[in-house]
């Protein structure tokens, strides 16, 4: 029997709250002008909402947000994105991990995990917010990292880090051994010719997978259709990029967009239809392709 999974990221949830003075004191200033200036154009809450209609009729088991729910990390952000993320699902059916405009400023940099705490919550680990984490879906393991870290101005980096590095490593053997499909979550992309937008040790968690493996990767950040194949130990392996979920389309950049798989084990092997999904100009979702990956 298949299992289905949603995959969406960076919804940017508008509007954005009204700022205190004191808040902006920081690197919000410069992010909280160019919100007001220009992004406010580009994020819509009702292109939002009309692409979790669509998500939500197609029924997929589970349902995977990569990060970037809020803008600025202030206070005023976090009650509407717990609210939004229950909008789409119950926790059992979500999971969410954050991204770098969750941890925008250092004061901020954990809040995201409060805020959303069973909704990336792993099987065994209690809810303590620990990155990485582990979720068993049907035949299916969502792994959580956390690439979120607090920047200076201008920079939007992030980084996995040794203790999530080396905990990773031991969960990836453990789960080489069994029958799961394992789906690894991450916000930045796993390659990036941008320095101010990579991962900056990409390298290393590159190299994880090519040892031990994974079925697919899913991730945000770049708010574009990418996919990519990285070297694992049996072959190429996905690694799938998705438009901002709140997006219209300007500029370089196309519309809200989620992507669709459907995983089935047949004749002992993993089969993958991608189908894409997104919202075209008269605001209504459609689908843009079908693909097989695997």
């Amino acid at each position: 029997m298949a299992f289905t999974l949603a995959h969406l990221s960076d919804p940017h949830l508008p509007p954005l709250p009204a700022a205190r003075l004191r808040d902006l004191a920081s690197k919000r200033a410069l992010g909280y002008l160019n919100w007001t200036r220009n992004r406010h154009k580009y994020h819509r809450r009702e292109v939002l909402d009309t692409l979790v209609a669509d998500i939500r009729a197609q029924a997929p088991d589970h349902i995977a947000v990569t990060g970037d729910l809020v803008n600025l990390a202030l206070e005023a952000e976090f009650a509407p994105s717990r609210a939004w993320l229950e909008s789409v699902g119950e926790a059992e059916r979500v999971t969410v991990i954050p991204g770098n405009h969750d941890a925008y400023v250092r004061a901020m940099r954990h809040r995201a995990a409060e805020a959303w705490d069973d909704y990336l919550r792993g099987d065994v680990d209690g809810g303590n917010g620990a990155f990485p984490f582990v979720r068993r879906r049907g035949p299916v393991a969502l792994i959580g990292v956390s690439s979120a870290v607090p920047t200076p101005p201008l920079m939007a980096t992030g980084s996995i880090g040794q203790a999530q590095m080396q905990a990773l490593d031991n969960i990836l053997a453990q789960l080489a051994s069994e029958q799961a499909f394992r789906v690894l979550l991450v916000h930045h992309p796993l390659h990036s010719t941008s320095r101010v937008k990579r991962l900056t040790d990409s390298r290393q968690l590159r190299a994880l997978i090519g040892q031990h493996g994974v079925e697919l990767v899913l991730h945000g950040h770049d708010h574009i259709h990418s996919t990519m194949w990285l070297e694992g130990p049996r072959g190429e392996i996905p690694a799938i990029g998705v438009p901002s979920a709140s997006a219209v389309a300007h500029r370089h950049y196309p519309g809200a967009a989620f992507n669709m798989f459907r995983i089935e084990r047949t004749d002992g092997a993993w089969r993958v239809e991608q189908t894409v999904r997104g919202i075209d100009r008269d605001m209504r979702v459609k689908q843009i392709r079908q693909v097989r990956l695997i």
